[in-house]
């Protein structure tokens, strides 16, 4: 009798984890976004390939430029043809599919904004999603008399080995891991001290 006990405890135990793990599988959502490439790759290939273009290359058919400024910026001014994605919210559902419309129209999304810094980070999040189809406008954007005024703006080429850049970081990172050996002090060396013999006290009258 015990043993049969023990048998339909066991089973009713394995039927209840089969039944947890299929309502896991079931509930369980995919994340909406997956990099597709990694940071070190997403590196090498910015530092390699030209993603750069100019004021006078943004006039292309094949062209959509995204601004990736807060919605009052860009309603103060913008390019002519513009789209409005405000950088923080690149990765909401809506923008996410626009992004996924222009690429399969084959079309290179064009990110700029105030100047050339404030479109990297965006620029990597959507490089590494997948979106290869993507170049920044070395612009600067900024307004006299509230009129928007776009020059074209100098940005230097990093020629720094990044591979040596990342092995070397790694290397650091590892040495940096390692517990450091704990070294034992020699032990002190002690010196007796031999004591002065008092001389007797002479007496006399």
């Amino acid at each position: 009798m015990k043993e049969l006990e023990k048998t339909k405890r066991i089973s009713i135990a394995s039927v209840l984890f089969i039944l947890i793990v299929l309502i896991g599988l079931l509930t369980y959502k995919r994340p909406p976004h997956m990099y597709a490439i990694n940071s070190k790759t997403t590196l090498e290939n910015i530092t390699t390939d030209n993603f750069l273009i100019s004021l006078e290359d943004i006039e292309n058919k094949e062209y959509v430029l995204i601004d990736t400024r807060n919605e009052f910026e860009f309603q103060k001014g913008h390019l002519n043809n513009a789209v409005n994605i405000y950088a923080p919210e690149i990765l909401n559902e809506e923008n996410t599919s626009i992004f996924n419309k222009f690429q399969e129209e084959n079309k290179t999304m064009v990110l700029y904004s105030t100047n050339p810094n404030e479109i990297v980070a965006p620029f990597m999040v959507l490089y590494q999603l997948g979106f290869k189809n993507l170049k920044m406008a070395a612009i600067n954007n900024s307004y006299n008399q509230n009129k928007l005024i776009t020059e074209n703006i100098d940005v230097e080429k990093s020629e720094a080995d990044i591979n040596a850049f990342i092995n070397e970081s790694i290397k650091k990172a590892a040495k940096q891991s390692k517990p450091k050996p704990i070294v034992k002090a020699p032990p002190k060396k002690v010196i007796p001290i031999k004591k002065k013999k008092k001389m007797p006290v002479e007496g006399g009258c």
